[in-house]
């Protein structure tokens, strides 16, 4: 039996603040729905014909996403935006893609880190980071590579750096490993001049991404503490108070007549909680209770692939504590020096805020999001999906889905198997690899914040 679609909710979900009428958005036939994105007027307007040929372009790669976005909110597969939503659609309203997006997950993870972006740590991660941009020119610009390297190895041969970077770090427990790791980088960035000098092209990813992959172990332990406190409407649900590393066992279905040459595969993912405290804390909460063990992929039209949707009448996840549907509020983090908390209930479409851009981008492949009701962003429980699409069709701030649904996590490692994944295979199992300590329950004690964190170690800073 098909469950019915999810439209609006006649009672908000339990635990959300409420919100007057006036500022909710009205439910509408999804024939009625219209876009509300806000131009960017900077800058001269394109000559009409100009103007033209660019709506057309920009039609052929917005018109795909909005066909998927019903179809990965929705409970029911077979559920399609409805043609005269895709005629309402204004294309030069999708904006234009940003400039060299970044599009590794892993790297969009490290810049969003709440530690001192003035840090000389993230001087060096941005020079490594700069490598992408090299690699994809044709041949390698080797003499952009050399300078990255450069300019790192700068600071790691500065006493003041080193003992900067080293003054961040909040547990003096962990500065002497730090400091260790820093040798290594060192030592790795030395064998990467040589990499650079043989202009051996294959090689440059390769170390790249190992000393980035330090960098980032060292600017994880730089993270002072849960940076900020989560509403204290949402105490009644899960979060997680800093990251989570997950592994997803599937299992595939008649692999042979698909022309694999393997049944089974697993993936790394890493849940960001620092910027979706409440979405994430959610998530691993289910797979700390196996709720997704043995669920099958039941959508994968080649922008999503969803799945979450459990067996019987129920949509989501039934708390076994209140006997309903957990539903979670909207969450997203933005970019921005203004803000210190996620944004909460609406979207940014909703707040006239769809230009600015969220720390947790729909940028690459393998980007994890809550799917929901088509007009209820509260609506979120255990429904998920991967993003099949990078940048070129999502770009940072100009699409259909940033602002709009929250993003929590980023598959690391095993991407690539997500292009292969049909409706009907199984997740065998998701385990939790790392940062179970983090995620907060509400039987469970709060992990310390920034200021308990600071009076805890400040006899032993003073003590050094």
């Amino acid at each position: 039996m098909t469950k019915p679609a999810t439209s609006c909710f006649a009672a908000r979900p339990s635990g959300l603040a409420h919100h007057p009428p006036s500022s909710r958005r009205a439910c509408a036939a999804p024939s009625q729905a219209t876009s509300t994105r806000r131009v960017d007027t900077s800058g001269s307007p394109p000559s009409p014909s100009k103007r033209q040929d660019f709506v057309a372009g920009v039609a052929k790669v917005v018109a795909p996403a909005a066909a998927a976005l019903t179809v990965l909110l929705s409970p029911v597969p077979e559920a399609l935006v409805p043609q005269q939503q895709l005629q309402n659609l204004n294309a030069a309203q999708a904006g234009l893609p940003a400039s060299n997006p970044n599009t590794d997950g892993r790297a969009i993870l490290r810049y969003a880190l709440p530690i001192n972006n003035q840090s000389p740590m993230r001087q060096v991660q941005k020079s490594m980071e700069a490598i992408s941009a090299a690699l994809r020119v044709p041949g390698v610009k080797f003499s952009d590579v050399t300078k990255s390297i450069k300019r790192s190895q700068k600071v790691l041969a500065s006493d003041k750096d080193r003992k900067a970077i080293l003054a961040e770090i909040p547990n003096p427990s962990k500065r002497q490993d730090a400091a260790a790791k820093l040798d290594q980088i060192a030592s790795m960035l030395q064998d990467f001049s040589g990499v650079a000098e043989r202009k051996d092209k294959q090689e440059v990813p390769i170390i790249q991404q190992k000393i980035l992959r330090v960098v980032g172990e060292i600017e994880e332990e730089m993270v002072p503490g849960f940076p900020y406190e989560v509403p204290k409407d949402y105490s009644n649900l899960p979060q997680l108070k800093g990251r989570a590393t997950l592994e997803l066992k599937m299992k595939l279905k008649d692999p042979a007549q698909r022309s694999l040459d393997y049944d089974h595969f697993s993936m790394t993912m890493v849940i960001d909680g620092y910027n979706a405290p409440v979405t994430s804390g959610n998530f691993v909460d289910l797979v700390r209770r196996k709720f997704y063990d043995g669920m099958e992929i039941q959508r994968s039209d080649g922008f999503v692939v969803q799945t979450g949707d459990p067996s019987g009448e129920a949509t989501g996840f039934i708390d076994p504590s209140t006997g309903e549907v957990r539903r979670i509020p909207f969450e997203v983090m933005v970019d921005n020096n203004k803000e210190s908390t996620p944004v909460y209930e609406e979207t940014l479409e909703e707040l006239g805020r769809s230009n600015e851009q969220p720390v947790l981008p729909f940028n690459a492949f393998g980007t994890m999001a809550m799917a929901r009701s088509e007009f209820e962003p509260n609506s979120g429980s255990s429904q998920f999906f991967f993003l099949l699409r990078d940048s070129e069709l999502t770009p940072t701030g100009s699409n259909l889905l940033d602002g709009r649904y929250a993003v929590f996590g980023y598959v690391t490692e095993g991407k690539d198997f997500l292009d292969g994944l049909k409706v009907g295979d199984v997740i065998e199992s998701v385990r939790i690899l790392s940062g179970e300590e983090n995620l907060v329950r509400k039987q469970d004690p709060a992990p310390p914040s920034v200021v308990e964190v600071a009076a805890a170690e400040a006899p032993a800073v003073a003590a050094e």
